[in-house]
């Protein structure tokens, strides 16, 4: 199988001069245009349109990020009365509930009560002992461990009397047991805590 080749168009190709394009024929030069037109795209859209669409990418998820962030905003600067006032509501809270907490020279008398309180419903004590304190952050626990012996109501009506203190006391771990069986008394280890809020 021969392949016929228009004869008059090699020799025209083969007789260009490079170096005078003037002399090109037009079909070459309208070839050559459109392959250095694409040359020209592809570059362009490797060096300076590819960049630029990874930019625009990131531009678009910086601006969704500002635009929750500014949403987010807006929501608390429309509610800021509203905050301030559960801001103010809070402190007065936490104001109450800080007068509720000993400073350090009331733990004594906080303690006295303790007992007293258990004297008066007819309970016995086999121990109370202070232990080590543990500060937190603005305030202080602590720990008492105390045993008692008495009756299921007396001991009952004890840790009423403790929890109706002015102060914060609560009864943290406790077990009850048979004390003596003859007489039909309790026996009740516990460990009670009071607090107190640290001085600056």
């Amino acid at each position: 199988m021969e392949l016929n080749f228009n004869t008059d168009w090699v020799k025209e190709l083969q007789s260009v001069d490079f170096n005078d394009p003037s002399s090109w024929p037009v079909p070459f030069k309208g070839i050559l245009t459109f392959a250095l037109c694409i040359v020209i795209l592809i570059a362009g859209y490797y060096f300076i349109i590819k960049d630029q669409g990874v930019e625009l990418e990131q531009a678009k998820v910086e601006e969704q990020k500002l635009k929750d962030t500014f949403l987010e905003k807006k929501a608390l600067a429309i509610n800021l009365e509203a905050y301030k006032l559960q801001m103010a509501v809070a402190e007065e809270t936490f104001g109450v509930l800080l007068k509720q907490l000993p400073n350090q020279t009331e733990v004594p008398d906080l303690l006295i009560d303790i007992t007293q309180a258990g004297l008066a419903r007819g309970l016995k004590f086999d121990r109370f002992e202070p232990q080590n304190v543990v500060n937190q952050d603005f305030y202080a626990e602590m720990p008492v461990s105390i045993i008692v012996t008495g009756s299921y109501h007396q001991i009952g009506e004890f840790v009423s009397d403790i929890a109706a203190l002015p102060r914060i006391v609560s009864v943290d771990t406790f077990r009850l047991s048979r004390g003596n069986p003859d007489s039909g008394e309790l026996r009740m280890e516990a460990v009670t805590k009071t607090y107190h809020y640290l001085e600056e």
